[in-house]
Formats: C-alpha cells, sequence, structure tokens
C-alpha cells in the first residue's frame, strides 16, 4: 500500500500541539504530511520555534462578527480546496468545516477531531458535521445527530502532548526566567472563537482582588493573555518563548483562567486551576474533569464570589498540589495514550473507524 498523503489544518495553538506527535510519528511511518494553518494567537510563531514547515492560508486575522466568520470560513474552504488538490491529499483532518467541506467536494475522506459538545458549538457543527466522515472526540462529548459519524475514544485532546509518555516538566526552564518561588499564573482569553460570542470572562476587577489575596500569601503572580494586557497589569506580564508555557505551568502553585484550553492543560498536568467564564457547567470533558476527578473548577460570571472563595479555599490548603498530583494519577490511570492512538487511526483511515465502530474496546491497546 503506498505511503498515505495527509493534509492537516490547524486553527488555533492548541491544535499544533494536540497534533505535533502524531505528526512527527506519521512521517517516521513513511506518511505524506502537509500543514495549513491560519494566523490565529501565537500558532504562527510555535511552528517557526519548531521549525515545522506550514502554509498560511489566513494571514489576516478575521473580525468578530458573525458576517466576518462566515466569510473567513469560505475563504478558508476554497483555500483548502486548492492545497489538498496541489498536494494530492489521500485524507483531510482538522476541527475546521473548511476541511470537510473541501474533502466533501473533492471526494475524498476526512477526520474532523474536537472535544466540544454540539450544542456548545451548534452553528460549526452545521456547517461541518454533514460534510465530514468522521468526528472523532472523547467519549464523553455529544455530536448530536451525527453519532452515526462518530467514533469515541476515552482521553483527552490535551493528553495527546500532555501525556507523561510525551512530556515531562523541566525545572530549569522556569529558573532560566528567574521564577524560583510559589506563583501563580492568571491566563485571559480573548474569547473571540466562533462560540465565543457574547461570552464573559475575567475583568480588570476581578484580577486586581486576585492578586490582593494571591500576594498576601506570598504567591508571585504572572498573567499570560491572547491580546494586550492592561497597562495596570503589565508588571505582571509572563514574558517567555511561546513553547515553554507548559514548562512554566507544570510548576504553577494555581491556574486562574477564562480560557478553556488552559484548563484542561492544567488538568492534565495536575495544576489546580479556577476557569472563570459561561461555559462553566456547559462543556462535559471539564465536567468530568472537575465531578469524576477534581481536578478543575469551573465558576460562571454571574457569581464572583464564589471564585474569590474558593481561591481563598485553594491558598489555605498546604497540601493542595499534592491532591491534584494524585487526582491525576488516577486520571491517567483510566486513559488512553491519545497520540498513539490518533497516529494508528489517521494512518489507518477510514479502516479505522470500521474497527472502532465494531470493537470499541481496540483502543486499550494504547492504554
Amino acid at each position: 500500500m503506498k505511503p498515505k498523503r495527509i493534509l492537516i489544518y490547524l486553527g488555533h495553538p492548541a491544535q499544533y500541539h494536540f497534533f505535533k506527535n502524531s505528526i512527527f510519528l506519521l512521517k517516521k511511518k513513511g506518511c505524506k504530511v502537509k500543514l495549513l494553518i491560519k494566523t490565529k494567537d501565537i500558532l504562527e510563531q510555535l511552528l517557526n520555534e519548531d521549525g515545522v514547515d506550514y502554509i498560511n492560508i489566513q494571514s489576516t486575522p478575521r473580525g468578530k462578527g458573525r458576517l466576518s466568520i462566515l466569510l473567513a470560513s469560505f475563504k478558508r474552504t476554497l483555500a483548502v480546496i486548492k492545497e489538498a488538490r496541489r498536494f494530492k491529499a489521500d485524507v483531510l483532518v482538522g476541527t475546521d468545516s473548511s476541511v470537510a467541506q473541501a474533502a466533501f467536494f473533492l471526494m475524498k475522506k476526512s477526520i474532523t477531531v474536537l472535544e466540544d459538545d454540539y450544542d456548545v458549538i451548534r452553528n460549526l457543527a452545521r456547517l461541518t458535521f454533514p460534510f465530514t466522515s468522521c468526528i472523532l472526540v472523547p467519549k464523553e462529548c455529544c455530536t448530536g445527530p451525527y453519532d452515526k459519524k462518530r467514533v469515541s475514544y476515552d482521553g483527552y485532546m490535551k493528553l495527546a502532548y500532555l501525556h507523561p509518555n510525551f512530556f515531562t516538566p523541566n525545572e530549569s526552564i522556569i529558573h532560566e526566567y528567574g521564577i524560583h518561588e510559589k506563583f501563580i499564573i492568571i491566563r485571559l482569553s480573548q474569547l473571540a472563537a466562533h462560540h465565543d460570542i457574547n461570552i464573559r470572562g475575567l475583568s480588570f476587577k476581578l484580577v486586581e482582588e486576585i492578586i490582593t489575596l494571591a500576594e498576601k500569601a506570598n504567591y508571585n503572580i504572572y498573567i499570560t493573555s491572547e491580546s494586550r494586557i492592561d497597562d495596570r497589569l503589565s508588571q505582571y506580564k509572563l514574558n517567555i518563548r511561546f513553547n515553554d508555557i507548559h514548562h512554566v505551568l507544570s510548576f504553577a502553585g494555581i491556574l486562574i483562567s477564562d480560557s478553556q484550553s488552559m484548563s484542561m492543560e492544567a488538568a492534565m498536568l495536575g495544576v489546580p486551576s479556577l476557569r472563570f467564564n459561561d461555559f462553566a457547567g456547559r462543556i462535559s470533558v471539564l465536567e468530568e474533569l472537575e465531578h469524576k476527578y477534581g481536578l478543575t473548577y469551573g465558576i460562571p460570571t454571574d457569581n464572583p464570589t464564589k471564585l474569590i472563595n474558593k481561591l481563598k479555599e485553594f491558598l489555605s490548603n498546604s497540601n493542595l498540589k499534592d491532591d491534584f498530583v494524585s487526582r491525576r494519577k488516577k486520571m491517567l490511570a483510566d486513559k488512553i495514550n491519545v497520540t498513539a492512538f490518533l497516529t494508528w487511526f489517521i494512518e489507518n483511515f477510514p479502516e479505522s473507524k470500521r474497527i472502532m465502530k465494531e470493537n470499541p474496546d481496540y483502543q486499550n491497546k494504547f492504554k
């Protein structure tokens, strides 16, 4: 059988982290892999730091309105069609509707990889699910009326790059930045994704209150943000290489965030996290991490007092980090090696879809 020609589209920094180990393994197995990206946060910088080849099919960031989102999506679909034809792709992989639509137009196989529930990304799902060949999601995720296309696995997307088989925290990296004492990371998100319209997060006033409490407890504060930080908070800005963020996060005492992605990453690393936005209670993978494993806590924006009280509880717990490390071990024991599974699934698609449909326990060989 000839080597697979695999086109992967990346629309977010977390998606690069998710695919990067599988990309390496697929190439090692002889597959041809082509990466397409759009300009999004630090995505391009991450690829450049790692020396990875890619084509940017949307170099100008889109606007936040619905019309801008739809127009950008249409242009991306045309660009994916063009690049997939030129590359002679056998299978197209990604989270974006442009991947599924391009593959459908070209009569090629496609894999849509997500960990958001249908009800949360309903608009994206309507543009994607009817056209894709397969929806690959963690088992907790709901795919609405498209269960026939669903293949579920016992893991999380973030575990693909933060599983201990693929990531080892390096303490010397944080010392390189002069970070030695106990510290808290505050992560601020732009909340500008397709599902983020009218979603609120951490306010300046609330961040000030968090800083006051943390400093009284002798924690240093570092703020990382997708957008420009308010000048009044600039002294707390975390200035590091983009690819070092997971090493720094690993040694944090607490993460406080309005970002879904970094809250998930903290849970994978056993770092206590408080997430504060209007998605609290709505996303299945985070709900499992919260209620089954106790690895994160979601608080809606109409209850800032609960956030502050939970932070005080964290700050007063001298065994906090050890508790979360133990909870992480339980989670890891239950989950598969997502990178190993993903690599097998893409390399052997669509046969891998048939295998998983007939025998979902086949994935246990990747534990």
